[in-house]
Formats: structure tokens, sequence, C-alpha cells
């Protein structure tokens, strides 16, 4: 059903790696730029060559859905009122792709209705791609191979479960959670669509993002990919993160988690979440 679309993700995503990888080879130089939240990022122009390849690529693909991208303007009322909307994050990873670390990821999602259907997540480091639709499974090609069918895990015992965890950005705070929840061990990687694909292809069993500063861009994409493998992704409280508002911050953090275990470590924040002062917070 949605075919076309995501044969068009997986096309721009490539591309774009591709361009991105020209870049990487070089010396590369970061500019500081003011986010939509006040808070100073990386940006460099390899995020911006990107992002106009993806972006006018769907453009011309789709002239009549409407097209987010992190290193472009938006139009929040336009986008509200659309039926369809891409949603794009060209370098998600950035500080990874300036220290040459590899974990970066080119990110292309369609939500619909507000409800997130194609995801496409591309490490073009590691020539690893992640693609999804809406009732139609998850896969993995990894350097040119034939695509594999994506299974999240259905581990629920926490003592033999692998927790997935920022390599650029790791609060202490996760320390206590893996000591309360007494979680078997923790793998630190970069990129939000490449902890959550370790979650999908059933590496980890969850991944934690406690910040309020995640956007629209760091989730749509990957949501598609982990719930069509059969995991679960939600804000800390367990509420469905909703791409119809005006407002791209997702306020509520990250749980991303196999389906067997999600309640059960939403339920299990619940007290940890008190005592670190993290409340709900309405976007609109």
């Amino acid at each position: 059903m949605l075919q076309r679309e995501l044969e068009t993700a997986i096309r721009l995503s490539l591309d774009a790696g591709k361009k991105v990888l020209e870049y990487y080879q070089l010396e590369i130089v970061a500019e500081e730029k003011l986010g939509i939240d006040n808070f100073a990022e990386p940006v460099t122009v390899a995020d911006r060559a990107s992002s106009r390849l993806i972006v006018d690529g769907l453009n011309a693909a789709f002239p009549e859905d409407f097209v987010l991208s992190e290193e472009e303007h938006d139009e929040p009322l336009e986008r509200i009122n659309a039926k369809r909307v891409w949603i794009t994050d060209p370098i998600d990873g950035t500080w990874g792709f300036i220290k040459k670390d590899g974990d970066f990821a080119i990110q292309i999602g369609l939500a619909i209705e507000g409800e997130p259907a194609v995801g496409v997540v591309y490490l073009p480091a590691h020539d690893r791609l992640f693609y999804a639709s809406k009732n139609s499974g998850s896969f993995v090609v990894m350097e040119g191979s034939e695509p594999m069918r994506l299974r999240a895990s259905d581990r629920t015992d926490f003592g033999q479960m692998n927790l997935a965890v920022s390599r650029n950005h790791r609060s202490p705070k996760i320390s206590r959670i893996i000591s309360e929840f007494g979680l078997k061990s923790e793998i630190q990687r970069g990129s939000v669509g490449l902890k959550v694909g370790l979650v999908a292809e059933a590496l980890c069993d969850l991944y934690i993002h406690l910040s309020p500063r995640t956007k629209f861009w760091d989730t749509c994409g990957p949501q598609v990919i982990l719930e069509e493998a059969g995991g679960k992704l939600t804000d800390l409280f367990g509420e469905r993160i909703r791409y119809g508002i005006a407002d791209v911050q997702n306020y509520g953090g990250i749980v991303a988690a196999n389906g067997a275990a999600h309640a059960n470590v939403i339920e299990r924040l619940k007290p940890l979440l008190n005592d670190f002062g993290r409340y709900k917070v309405k976007a609109g």
C-alpha cells in the first residue's frame, strides 16, 4: 500500500548517505546553531547538503505532501493541516559524524494523520539499512545482503535484558535505572535511530532516553521500524507520541522496548521519574 513511499525513502536515504560520506572523508568543520528549544547544537555542511537532497527528492515525488526537516524552516500551521507529513533528520547523531565514530544515520519517516507509517534509518558508515512500512513488517539490509526480517526480543526478565544508551549524551541517572531495574548490561551507541534499531533487531531489549530534547525527526522513522518488529515506542509515561501537532519537541522523552516488556518498563520507571523530578509536560 505504501510501496512507492517506502522505495522513495530508501532511495533518498542511500543517496544522502553517499553524499554525507563524501564529507566524512574530509576535515569536518562544525558550526553551532540554536535549535528550536534554544539549545546550541552542532551542524555541518553535510547536514545541510543531506537535507537539501532529501527535501528536494520528497517534494518532487510527492508534491502534495508536507516535508519537515531538522535543517529547514518549518511552517507549523501548514504542517498540522497536512494529511501526510514527511519527517527527516538528515544526519541523526551529528556528534558521531563530527567525531568520525560511525554512529550517525540518515532518517526519513512519513506520518499519515499524525501516525507514523513509513520509516527508514540508514547508517552510511556501516552500510546498514533499516526500513519498514505500516502492516508490512520491518527489515534490515547489511552491506548489500538480502533483507532480513526483524523481530524484537520477548524477554521480560530485566536481569537478562540489555539497555541501549547514548554514547555522547549519557545521563548519570541511567546508572540509577540500570541498578534499580537490575539490567544485565548496557550498550552505548550514538543516534536515536541506531539505538531503536538495536531493540528492533533484539540486540538490545530497551532504550530509555530521559531528556525532553528529542524531536519528531528523531523518532518518527525509527518508531515504525520498531513497532513493525513487535516493539513499542512511547514517551516515558507510556503515552504515544502525537505527530500531528505544532510543537515538534518530545517533552516526555522516549521509551523504546520489546512489546512484551514495555508496559512493565513504564511501571517500573514511575517512582524513578518522580525522584528525578521528571513530570509530564503537555505539548501542543
